[in-house]
């Protein structure tokens, strides 16, 4: 099975590092020891304690074990403090929208977030800018239409 790269920077390695250690080091023990006093109280069938500790248990080991997928499938990428001719992930861009300028850094789908100006490689904005230089407009499609941006500065 060929396994899908996930692309993270080094800050967001360290974040998925530090839930991951979290999660399997703290929060795990603590839900293990709740469980066990939970079970020693007696009727499992009515115990609410230990119906909760039990899912909760389940989550932390789901999501550990996703953790533990993605990490062996990581390929870091740059912070974009190269010089560079064109986009591409990693990279802080500049853009033109009509009289304003917006400030975007392109990153893998993990750790984008729009709310902090950090857009997927995967998404329409990200698909269009990627490989294209100061200058350029790109054009995409977005919920209100067509958009078009025009490059002015990679870092």
């Amino acid at each position: 099975m060929n396994a899908k790269k996930i692309y993270l920077t080094k800050k967001g390695l360290e974040d998925l590092q530090k839930e991951y250690d979290e999660l399997l080091n703290k929060r795990r023990p603590e839900v293990v020891d709740r469980l066990s006093a939970a079970r020693e109280m007696g009727d499992l069938s009515e115990n609410a304690e230990y119906t909760a500790a039990r899912e909760e248990l389940a989550f932390i080991d789901g999501r550990v074990e996703e953790l533990e997928i993605l990490l062996k499938q990581v390929e870091i990428i740059s912070d974009g403090s190269h010089k560079t001719h064109a986009v591409d992930l990693g990279s802080e861009v500049v853009v033109k929208i009509g009289g304003k300028q917006e400030t975007f850094r392109v990153v893998g789908e993990w750790e984008a977030d729009p709310t902090e100006k950090k857009i997927s490689h995967e998404s329409p904005l990200g698909k269009a800018l990627i490989g294209k230089a100061v200058g350029d407009e790109v054009h995409f499609e977005a919920p209100a239409g067509t958009m078009t941006y025009k490059i002015v500065s990679i870092s």
